[in-house]
């Protein structure tokens, strides 16, 4: 297989430990816990922070495929290497990691609603057209960022992790503190919750985790990749799934259950009223504009660069479409349309459900493809593999029962969309693929 660590964005060995622990937590922590808290408790009832728990677990299983991989080969091809390496350059590795990729600008769509929609709190704005707006800006300040070069998203992804990741575990404390450590959303609501519900909302705080791979997407940047990706994996599981919970037990310490759910793409913000006061729910709000932020800025880059990288390995088409400059900044232009027309027509419960389908889908395929060609190289354990395409399966399947009864056309398009991707590929990768001998031997 060819080394796809040519470019000269790629800098091996430029990336420490605990740079890749910041670049890992600081994609991992943005959205995911300000929009989803709420929707992980409209689902879960009172044991929603547990559902961040079963989410670390299910991701813990599902981190291993990629670290064995990334250990045995780390590349800066990172899932799409992975995908190749199981299953040669075909069908099933390009849509696989379109999928990835479109999870990815995804989950930007939802990071900038987010965005929105915690700045216009203070002003008591929750709908209207202003939130889209806003939304297409801060993708806009990204993609202007991201066109600066590759230095200034590094620094600044380092500077707002640590900043994020500092803030969020205050107003955690903060919030607990001040609530007296009552858990107050276990109160009686009314409304039954069971295990199919909770189930499904393990398929929402998945996203919140999923942010890891961008660890795996830097390859051989990691110093000793061998060692450090698989750690910093596991440290950046470790420190989110700390600071999720200390979210969500602040979060149910200052709100009822009720609360939480009406106000569940600002639960944060909501939540630090009672407790903080005007002071800290405008700091509250502060904090997630920062936090989402930097977490659309290091996505974009992430997401550009898996595009062009899909490219160069002719596993997708390519279009300039008039545009002058390098492929990725091609890309570039791509993630962030694509980005904004998903923020402009979609609100977070419909995105988030969107991206729970596309990832489950994606790491499915990841598993099963290190399962049935790769593990004996790899030296992974087939049981811990089985148990990783278990728990998505389950998950996979809870999440889609549960929006078959309320929202059933995202399950529509979900379905379409994935359809789609895989036959485009497909009948892309036919004209050649008759050609290619499948890369066991590789």
């Amino acid at each position: 297989m060819a080394d796809h660590n040519h470019s000269s964005n790629y800098r091996k060995g430029s990336i420490t430990l605990a740079g890749a622990v910041a670049m890992g937590t600081g994609v991992m922590i943005g959205a995911g816990i300000f929009a989803l808290t709420g929707q992980i408790a409209q689902l879960a009832g009172p044991y929603f922070p547990l559902a961040f728990i079963a989410g670390a677990i299910v991701t813990g299983f599902s981190a291993y495929s990629y670290i064995r991989m990334a250990n045995k080969w780390p590349s800066a091809g990172g899932i799409a290497m992975i995908l190749q390496k199981c299953y040669g350059t075909g069908a099933v590795a390009a849509g696989a990691s379109l999928l990835m990729a479109l999870s990815m600008i995804i989950a930007e769509s939802l990071v900038a609603r987010t965005f929105s929609t915690y700045v216009l709190r203070p002003f008591d704005i929750d709908g209207g057209p202003l939130i889209p707006v806003l939304s297409v800006g801060i993708i806009l300040v990204a993609f202007l960022v991201n066109i600066a070069g590759n230095q200034s998203v590094g620094v600044a992804s380092l500077i707002m992790a640590a900043l994020k990741i500092g803030g969020i575990a205050v107003f955690g404390i903060a919030a607990l503190w001040s609530g007296g450590f009552v858990f107050k959303a276990a109160g009686g609501t009314g409304v039954e919750y069971d295990a199919l519900g909770f189930t499904g909302s393990v398929a929402l705080s998945i996203l919140a985790f999923k942010g890891f791979t961008t660890i795996t997407n830097s390859g051989s940047e990691v110093t000793d990749p061998h060692r450090n990706i698989g750690r910093a994996i596991a440290i950046s599981i470790v420190i989110c799934t700390f600071v999720y919970l200390l979210v969500a037990f602040g979060v149910g310490s200052s709100l009822q259950l009720q609360d939480i759910v009406v106000a569940r793409d600002y639960s944060l913000a909501e939540a630090a009223k009672p407790t903080l006061g005007t002071a800290g729910f405008l700091l509250t709000v502060l904090l997630a504009a920062v936090a989402t932020a930097s977490g659309l800025l290091a996505s974009v880059f992430a997401v550009s660069r898996m595009l062009a990288m899909l490219t160069d390995m002719k596993m997708i088409p390519h279009s300039h479409f008039g545009m002058s400059g390098p492929i990725q900044r091609h890309t570039l232009v791509y993630t962030v349309v694509a980005a904004s027309i998903l923020a402009v027509f979609f609100d977070l419960s419909r995105i988030a459900s969107l991206g729970a389908f596309f990832y489950l889908v994606m790491d499915m395929t990841v598993h099963w493809g290190v399962f049935r060609y790769r593990r004996h190289e790899v030296g992974a354990s087939a049981a811990v593999l089985l148990a990783a395409i278990g728990m998505d399966g389950l998950v996979l399947t809870a999440f889609t029962v549960l929006k078959l009864s309320s929202d059933p056309m995202i399950v529509l398009y979900a379905f379409i969309a994935i359809s789609t991707v895989m036959l485009f590929v497909r009948i892309y990768l036919g004209r050649w693929i008759g050609s290619e001998t499948h890369l066991m031997g590789s």
